[in-house]
């Protein structure tokens, strides 16, 4: 089994609906995330994907966000804008673009980080 690991970053905003603490007030994280796809089958040149390949699809969908308001976003309106409702939204945003072009690769796990202390992994069951 392979795992190819990619990194990115972005800064956004935020606040939680209906939580009870200082979070509920408009904050801002740069938001750090790491990739893991996996598989078991390479290509004709012995990748898995083409790193450059999946930097690019994950700065398309961090660009969705980077220097926004988070809660302006479709997704966000309906749910909590949670370090683990992000890591879902790119997993699903990922999941969904692998199965249409690289069938032979699964997202394995996506994981957000709100601070260099803080993290949460989002992977299939």
């Amino acid at each position: 089994m392979y795992e190819l690991i990619v990194r990115s970053h972005f800064d956004a905003a935020h606040y939680l609906r209906d939580y009870p603490g200082k979070c509920a007030q408009i904050h801002g994280h740069t938001w750090d995330l790491e990739v893991v796809l996996s598989g078991t089958q390479l290509d004709e040149l012995g990748m898995l994907i083409d790193f450059g390949i999946v930097k690019a699809e994950l700065n398309r969908i961090c660009d969705q966000l980077d220097h926004k308001m988070i809660n302006d976003h479709e997704y966000f309106q309906e749910h909590n804008p949670t370090a683990e409702n992000l890591a879902r939204f790119f997993y699903q945003q990922l999941t969904d673009w692998v199965k249409t072009r690289y069938p032979h690769v699964k997202v394995a796990s996506v994981e957000v980080w709100e601070s260099p202390r803080a993290s949460i992994r989002y992977r299939a069951e």
